[in-house]
């Protein structure tokens, strides 16, 4: 039996995923790669972070998103899971809007982090 948790996200993009991750500090590796659990058990993912306990935490495509998968058990990051997700789902969405917004010919013209931890973006487009 499996001991690895897949949690579902609202992810689906891999780019802003792994700038997101970059972002918060992880060390991450690129897949597809073996996410290592319990006993050896393993899961591919396409993106891993190790940890220093021998088990990793991973981010899987399910075929709709990515989800985190991990064996929760040996859950060693700095916060808890829900705060870890969290803080993911913020700058993977930072990098989305940023990204999809140039696309449409918008620049980022002031960012603005706020003391309740979220973050004002201001765009804008010259036309001429």
């Amino acid at each position: 039996m499996s001991h690895f948790s897949q949690i579902k996200t609202q992810i689906r993009n891999l780019t802003s995923l792994q700038s997101a991750l970059s972002d918060l500090g992880m060390d991450w590796k690129s897949g597809p790669r073996d996410v290592r659990g319990y006993r050896g058990q393993t899961q591919a993912a396409e993106v891993v972070i190790e940890q220093d306990n021998g088990y990793d935490v991973g981010f899987a495509w399910n075929g709709h998103e990515y989800e985190l998968v991990a064996d929760l058990q040996f859950w060693k990051l700095d916060h808890s899971v829900d705060r870890f997700l969290s803080k993911v789902t913020q700058r993977y969405a930072y990098h989305t809007i940023v990204n999809e917004s140039a696309q449409k010919g918008f620049q980022l013209s002031e960012q603005q982090k706020n003391e309740d931890g979220s973050i004002r973006l201001v765009l804008q487009r010259w036309s001429a």
